[in-house]
């Protein structure tokens, strides 16, 4: 990596892949800090997110390994935490969302490379659905990886509610990405 691609925001964006292991062994520890751990790291790769594009817009270090690799680490720590989740937790209720939730972004991901072939790829930028859906889809995931009551609150079931607001949050997103692209399909 050279020094243009050194920077902070692509550092970040790194750390979010870097975590996913650390993630997965908290997860999966025999202890009574395991699962919170693991959402307290999830939580800040989470935040990371948000921050890691927000510098590099502000200090003007985009670049286009960043602008790669952002969507892949998001994809990439999302979906190891809904397969611990999944592991964790067998049931229908748990795991037809993460489908939902997974094959979204495989859609999503396949329909933005086409456009981008086609020319196209501003047709399916990213929308405000789009990022209420991240947004909600990671505090649900936090919740449910934290697991434990939290103060007497049923820190899961809350998750596993806002869970499925996310999933048909990423039901919407994908269709109006699938509308906006809809000429373009028709056409090919």
């Amino acid at each position: 990596m050279s020094g243009q691609l050194l920077n902070l925001p692509n550092v970040l964006t790194l750390a979010r892949i870097g975590a996913i292991p650390l993630v997965v062994i908290c997860y999966v520890l025999p202890t009574s800090w395991g699962r919170p751990a693991a959402a307290m790291l999830f939580l800040a790769s989470s935040a990371t997110d948000w921050l890691d594009g927000y510098l590099a817009r502000r200090w003007n270090q985009t670049s286009a390994f960043g602008r790669f690799m952002d969507p892949v680490a998001d994809k990439l720590i999302v979906a190891a935490a809904l397969v611990l989740l999944v592991k964790g937790h067998p049931h229908p209720y748990v795991a037809v969302p993460a489908i939902v939730i997974i094959g979204r972004e495989i859609t999503v991901s396949a329909l933005r490379e086409w456009m981008a072939e086609m020319g196209e790829r501003g047709r399916v930028a990213v929308s405000v659905v789009g990022k209420s859906k991240t947004a909600l889809q990671m505090t649900a995931i936090t919740l449910m990886l934290w697991e434990h009551p939290l103060f007497g609150a049923p820190v899961f079931g809350l998750g596993v509610l806002l869970f499925y607001v996310a999933a048909a949050l990423t039901l919407w997103s994908m269709a109006l990405y699938l509308k906006a692209a809809w000429p373009s399909l028709r056409k090919g």
